[in-house]
């Protein structure tokens, strides 16, 4: 992964509580703010991508954010803030695995993460968003 910008700041203050793969705050900076919509395990083509595998649908889901990103000139290290929408809540393992091979795990983003109910297709087990801020 490339070097962290340096408008971005990664910040675990002692006065909130330890947090496992995330970061509590980012402060960003100067340049330009990209929010990504979120993503599915659809591929470029339109078609599902690990049906009834949420391991496979989270790879297609990052590799999607992956690609989003790299349409802005940007990789994981400008990702300051993911949203992520699971069915199954049990999945967070797998998720986490999937997940920290494409942030950059020394400064994660901050995160938020919650179960829902049903995505816009029965088929879907996750969707994650992102915001990405890059230099100017």
């Amino acid at each position: 992964m490339d070097n962290q910008p340096t408008n971005i700041r990664f910040i675990q203050p002692s006065t909130l509580p330890p947090t496992p793969g995330y970061t509590q705050i980012v402060e960003v900076t100067r340049g330009r703010t990209v929010f990504i919509s979120g993503q599915i395990a659809l591929n470029p083509s339109g078609e599902i991508v690990g049906l009834n595998d949420f391991h496979a649908q989270a790879q297609q889901v990052f590799e999607n954010l992956k690609a989003a990103l790299a349409a802005v000139d940007a990789d994981f290290t400008s990702v300051v803030k993911l949203n992520m929408y699971v069915v199954d809540m049990s999945q967070i393992l797998t998720l986490r695995e999937v997940r920290d091979r494409y942030i950059n795990t020394q400064n994660p983003p901050a995160m938020t993460l919650v179960e829902v109910r049903r995505l816009a297709r029965e088929e879907f087990l996750l969707e994650i968003e992102a915001i990405a801020h890059l230099p100017e």
